[in-house]
Protein backbone atom coordinates (compact mmCIF):
# COMPACT_ATOMS: atom_id res chain seq x y z
CA UNK A 1 0.00 0.00 0.00
CA UNK A 2 1.45 3.15 -1.18
CA UNK A 3 1.88 6.48 0.76
CA UNK A 4 -1.31 8.36 -1.70
CA UNK A 5 -3.60 5.32 -0.92
CA UNK A 6 -2.83 5.82 2.76
CA UNK A 7 -3.83 9.42 3.05
CA UNK A 8 -6.84 8.46 0.78
CA UNK A 9 -7.59 6.37 3.68
CA UNK A 10 -6.99 8.64 6.61
CA UNK A 11 -8.75 11.15 5.20
CA UNK A 12 -11.65 9.20 4.09
CA UNK A 13 -11.15 9.59 0.25
CA UNK A 14 -10.73 5.86 -0.53
CA UNK A 15 -11.71 6.19 -4.04
CA UNK A 16 -9.41 7.66 -7.39
CA UNK A 17 -13.22 8.65 -8.92
CA UNK A 18 -13.68 11.48 -6.01
CA UNK A 19 -10.17 12.49 -6.28
CA UNK A 20 -10.77 13.23 -10.53
CA UNK A 21 -14.20 14.88 -9.76
CA UNK A 22 -12.52 17.58 -6.97
CA UNK A 23 -9.53 18.06 -9.83
CA UNK A 24 -12.21 18.88 -12.48
CA UNK A 25 -14.45 21.24 -10.09
CA UNK A 26 -11.30 22.68 -9.84
CA UNK A 27 -9.82 23.27 -13.33
CA UNK A 28 -13.73 24.35 -13.93
CA UNK A 29 -13.76 27.12 -11.61
CA UNK A 30 -10.15 27.96 -12.79
CA UNK A 31 -11.93 28.56 -16.35
CA UNK A 32 -14.78 30.53 -15.41
CA UNK A 33 -12.48 32.91 -13.63
CA UNK A 34 -10.12 32.76 -16.87
CA UNK A 35 -13.39 33.61 -19.29
CA UNK A 36 -14.66 36.63 -16.58
CA UNK A 37 -11.45 38.36 -17.69
CA UNK A 38 -11.38 37.69 -21.46
CA UNK A 39 -15.14 38.75 -21.52
CA UNK A 40 -16.41 42.37 -21.57
CA UNK A 41 -17.96 43.80 -18.73
CA UNK A 42 -21.17 44.84 -20.07
CA UNK A 43 -21.73 48.48 -19.64
CA UNK A 44 -17.70 49.26 -20.34
CA UNK A 45 -18.63 49.83 -24.47
CA UNK A 46 -17.07 53.44 -23.91
CA UNK A 47 -15.00 52.60 -26.65
CA UNK A 48 -17.86 51.55 -29.63
CA UNK A 49 -18.86 54.26 -31.75
CA UNK A 50 -22.37 53.36 -33.43
CA UNK A 51 -21.14 54.08 -37.94
CA UNK A 52 -24.43 55.52 -37.90
CA UNK A 53 -23.46 58.13 -35.27
CA UNK A 54 -20.26 58.92 -37.63
CA UNK A 55 -22.10 59.36 -40.49
CA UNK A 56 -24.17 62.16 -38.49
CA UNK A 57 -21.33 64.31 -37.85
CA UNK A 58 -20.24 64.71 -41.48
CA UNK A 59 -20.83 68.38 -42.46
CA UNK A 60 -23.03 68.95 -45.10
CA UNK A 61 -23.06 72.00 -48.12
CA UNK A 62 -26.36 72.74 -48.71
CA UNK A 63 -26.88 74.77 -53.02
CA UNK A 64 -29.57 77.10 -52.70
CA UNK A 65 -31.19 79.32 -55.84
CA UNK A 66 -33.73 81.76 -54.11
CA UNK A 67 -36.62 82.94 -56.64
CA UNK A 68 -37.21 85.55 -54.10
CA UNK A 69 -36.87 87.22 -51.13
CA UNK A 70 -39.26 85.32 -49.11
CA UNK A 71 -37.08 82.31 -49.32
CA UNK A 72 -34.26 84.02 -47.33
CA UNK A 73 -35.65 82.66 -43.86
CA UNK A 74 -35.21 78.91 -45.14
CA UNK A 75 -31.61 79.36 -46.24
CA UNK A 76 -30.91 81.86 -42.39
CA UNK A 77 -32.37 78.41 -40.94
CA UNK A 78 -29.86 76.06 -42.73
CA UNK A 79 -27.22 78.33 -41.93
CA UNK A 80 -28.52 77.94 -37.98
CA UNK A 81 -28.43 74.36 -38.38
CA UNK A 82 -24.60 73.87 -38.64
CA UNK A 83 -24.59 73.55 -42.56
CA UNK A 84 -22.59 75.29 -45.19
CA UNK A 85 -24.63 76.78 -47.88
CA UNK A 86 -23.75 78.03 -51.01
CA UNK A 87 -26.57 80.68 -52.47
CA UNK A 88 -26.96 81.14 -56.42
CA UNK A 89 -28.51 84.95 -56.77
CA UNK A 90 -28.71 84.82 -60.68
CA UNK A 91 -32.71 84.54 -60.27
CA UNK A 92 -33.50 87.40 -58.58
CA UNK A 93 -33.25 91.02 -58.92
CA UNK A 94 -30.34 93.17 -58.06
CA UNK A 95 -32.52 94.45 -55.37
CA UNK A 96 -33.87 91.24 -53.36
CA UNK A 97 -30.58 89.89 -54.06
CA UNK A 98 -28.93 92.60 -52.34
CA UNK A 99 -31.87 92.12 -49.64
CA UNK A 100 -30.97 88.73 -49.45
CA UNK A 101 -27.23 89.44 -48.86
CA UNK A 102 -28.06 91.54 -46.00
CA UNK A 103 -30.32 89.16 -43.80
CA UNK A 104 -27.26 86.67 -44.72
CA UNK A 105 -24.51 88.59 -43.49
CA UNK A 106 -26.88 89.76 -40.25
CA UNK A 107 -27.36 86.15 -39.85
CA UNK A 108 -24.42 84.76 -39.99
CA UNK A 109 -22.44 87.39 -38.19
CA UNK A 110 -25.10 86.29 -34.76
CA UNK A 111 -23.49 82.76 -35.60
CA UNK A 112 -20.26 83.81 -35.46
CA UNK A 113 -19.90 82.00 -38.71
CA UNK A 114 -18.25 83.35 -42.14
CA UNK A 115 -19.53 84.86 -45.82
CA UNK A 116 -17.50 85.09 -48.71
CA UNK A 117 -18.56 85.94 -52.36
CA UNK A 118 -17.18 82.80 -54.66
CA UNK A 119 -18.42 84.02 -58.37
CA UNK A 120 -20.93 86.45 -59.82
CA UNK A 121 -24.07 86.28 -57.84
CA UNK A 122 -22.95 83.58 -55.83
CA UNK A 123 -22.03 83.22 -52.04
CA UNK A 124 -20.97 80.83 -49.47
CA UNK A 125 -22.27 81.31 -45.93
CA UNK A 126 -20.37 78.88 -43.32
CA UNK A 127 -21.58 78.42 -39.33
CA UNK A 128 -19.09 78.81 -36.70
CA UNK A 129 -18.08 75.29 -36.73
CA UNK A 130 -16.62 75.55 -40.14
CA UNK A 131 -13.32 77.51 -41.19
CA UNK A 132 -13.27 79.27 -44.58
CA UNK A 133 -9.79 78.89 -46.10
CA UNK A 134 -8.66 81.03 -49.35
CA UNK A 135 -9.98 83.51 -51.52
CA UNK A 136 -11.42 83.97 -54.90
CA UNK A 137 -10.48 87.13 -56.56
CA UNK A 138 -13.36 87.97 -59.01
CA UNK A 139 -11.37 89.31 -62.25
CA UNK A 140 -12.35 92.68 -63.31
CA UNK A 141 -12.12 93.30 -67.02
CA UNK A 142 -10.69 96.38 -67.75
CA UNK A 143 -12.86 98.32 -70.51
CA UNK A 144 -10.04 100.90 -72.39
CA UNK A 145 -10.55 101.26 -75.42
Amino acid sequence: MGVGTRIKDFFGIGSDDYVEEIIEEHYEEEEEEAEEYIRPKKGKQDNVVSLHAVKEQIPKVVLIEPKSYEEVQEIADQIRSRKAVVVNMQRVTPDQAKRIVDFLSGTVYALSGAMQKIGYGTFLCVPEHMEMQGMITEMMLDERG
